[in-house]
């Protein structure tokens, strides 16, 4: 698919983009490789092909689950500037 500098300009308009004058033949020309690499992955046979969550399926390591921090929760709490009831009090910002 090819697309001329007037498709460039309505995309542009469309997208709120301000692009100069001199600048559309070079946008319409890389838009233009854009879908025609698009065109061609449409083109390809996937029929039968799974997807894929990840391109690499391996395994995550996973760690222990135990504490490897203790609980400064009071320390942290003693230089904030509203506590209540071991929660941070921040002021409202929706009405």
């Amino acid at each position: 698919m090819s697309l001329d500098t007037e498709e460039v300009i309505r995309i542009a308009y469309l997208a709120r983009l301000g692009i100069d004058k001199n600048e559309h033949p070079g946008y319409a020309r890389n838009l233009s490789d854009i879908l025609s690499f698009v065109e061609a992955l449409n083109a390809v046979d996937t029929q039968g092909v799974e997807p894929l969550a990840h391109p690499v399926e391996a395994s995550q390591r996973l760690r222990r689950d135990e504490v490897s921090e203790c609980d400064q929760r009071e320390r942290f709490q003693a230089v904030a500037p509203k506590v209540e009831a071991g929660l941070y009090l921040v002021p409202k910002v929706i009405e």
